[in-house]
């Protein structure tokens, strides 16, 4: 098979810059995120207007999620609530909860998880906000649930480099995937009864991937992510931090896979059905929260090494 040189989200550069990060971080912890908050709406403005790739991939996947042609208005709000997560986690990552309305739906689901089995792998996408599932543990106090990242090393650097522009002091431990001992770090991390994240959405072009439906077209996701859960045999929590409106956020944990159990006879068969039950909880939230999905790229391109 022909080896694609770089995935779409690797090869697309994120819109960003460190710099001016930190001077809106120091802006928005100055006027606070009342009047700080205007400054967004010229930001998805320009994302509108100057950054093509992200408008098209925008149109296509709101076309599928709503099931209609979007309009400018609805290509704007969607870029509108990306800016709105990343501002917010300026004041997330600094405790400052004052302005935020945080709802918790199935935290039953993922403390029956944690009680059976200590460290729990959290199985998300790039959807809605990430930060707003850390908060909730911080802000009730449980700082007891210890959150880990595990992502691409490419994207580790790319968080931690933001993250620390944020607020360093709160940011959580990112392991990079990829390296000798990244599996090792994982299986550490799970022992100490850490909550280990991965963003199962995007893969690289290295990576086996399985071709699958999503939202009704062809789409591939990456095996990997989940065959380490069953090699570590843990359950998986699939988690989500919707946003919902402003200063509101609606996090949804749903316990999609258990690995405990399964022998090594039946392993890639339960692999492959938690990759599909992950896929229906994806659409499944896409559809409840559209403008939440923040993958910019053509998210359904086949890459040269998926497999049927």
């Amino acid at each position: 098979n022909t080896v694609a040189p770089s995935p779409a989200w690797l090869a697309q550069r994120e819109c960003g810059n460190l710099f001016w990060l930190r001077v809106m971080r120091a802006l928005s912890l100055w006027l606070g995120r009342r009047l700080s908050r205007p400054i967004l709406y010229g930001i998805a403005l320009y994302f509108l207007l100057a950054v093509g790739k992200a408008r098209r991939a925008s149109r296509t996947y709101l076309s599928r999620t709503l099931g209609r042609a979007p309009g400018l208005l609805d290509i704007y709000r969607h870029f509108l609530t990306f800016a709105s997560t990343v501002h917010d986690r300026v004041f997330l990552l600094n405790d400052r909860f004052a302005s935020f309305k945080i709802e918790v739906v199935g935290i039953e689901q993922l403390e029956s998880a944690i009680q059976a089995q200590g460290g729990v792998f959290l199985f998300g996408a790039h959807l809605g906000s990430f930060e707003a599932i850390r908060a909730v543990a911080r802000q009730h106090g449980r700082q007891d649930l210890r959150i880990c990242l595990a992502m691409y090393e490419e994207n580790a650097r790319r968080i931690n480099g933001i993250l620390a522009a944020i607020n360093p002091a709160n940011a959580p431990e990112v392991i990079p995937l990829g390296k000798l001992d990244s599996m090792l770090t994982v299986h550490h991390r799970l022992g100490e009864g850490a909550l280990v994240g991965i963003l199962a959405d995007r893969s690289l072009a290295t990576d086996d991937c399985v071709s699958l439906t999503f939202m009704g077209q062809p789409a591939q996701l990456a095996v990997g992510a989940f065959r380490m859960a069953a090699l570590r045999k843990r359950p998986f929590v699939f988690m989500t931090g919707l946003y919902r409106r402003s200063g509101h956020y609606e996090i949804h944990f749903e316990q999609i896979a258990d690995f405990t159990r399964i022998s090594p006879k039946n392993r890639e068969a339960a692999i492959m059905q938690a990759i599909e039950n992950y896929a229906i909880a994806l659409e499944s939230y896409c559809h409840k929260a559209p403008l939440n999905w923040f993958n910019f790229y053509d998210f359904w391109k086949a890459p040269d090494h998926a497999q049927n």
